[in-house]
This record gives C-alpha cells, sequence and structure tokens, in this order.
C-alpha cells in the first residue's frame, strides 16, 4: 500500500519497476490525490503498450481511513501467500 502525499515524486517510476520485477499483484494507494497517484501508476505500468506482459492491479482509496484501505489489502492478500507493506516515497 502506497502512502501519500509522495515526499520524493522521482521515486515513483523506480518503485513501480521494482514492483513489476517483484511480481506485485496490487498496489493499493491511500491519502490525498490517491486517485491522480493512481493514474500516474497505471501509465507506468502500459507504459507505450507493447510489452503486454507488464500488469498490476491497482485501487485508490480517498475519503477512506488507513485501516479500511488497509483491510481491504489484507482480504486480497489473504487469497495467496502475499503480505502487506506499506510504502512510503
Amino acid at each position: 500500500m502506497l502512502l501519500l502525499p509522495l515526499k520524493h515524486p522521482e521515486r515513483l517510476a523506480p518503485f513501480v519497476e521494482q514492483c513489476l520485477i517483484d511480481r506485485v499483484e496490487l498496489i493499493a494507494v491511500v491519502g490525498d490525490g490517491c486517485v491522480e497517484i493512481e493514474d500516474q501508476i497505471d501509465d507506468l505500468v502500459v507504459g507505450d503498450g507493447s510489452d503486454t506482459d507488464r500488469y498490476v492491479t491497482t485501487s485508490s482509496h480517498p475519503d477512506e481511513p488507513l485501516a479500511d484501505a488497509l483491510n481491504m489489502a489484507e482480504v486480497w492478500a489473504a487469497a495467496g501467500e502475499n503480505r502487506v507493506e506499506l510504502i512510503s516515497l
């Protein structure tokens, strides 16, 4: 889960690339501006569209308490052998 605001916006693209390398299944974004950051993440994942193997599910949680967004991510992670991490950039 990506916690906003971004203190270092230049770290967003490398973070997304590492998520793809690590085969992260969900990037949930919470905090002010989360809808816009989710859109940026989607654009980074899709790129120019030539690499169809690039995929990660994204979600944004405007006006939701952090605890509720974490609960959603934990339910998502419970389906596999995944864990939820709270990330600040």
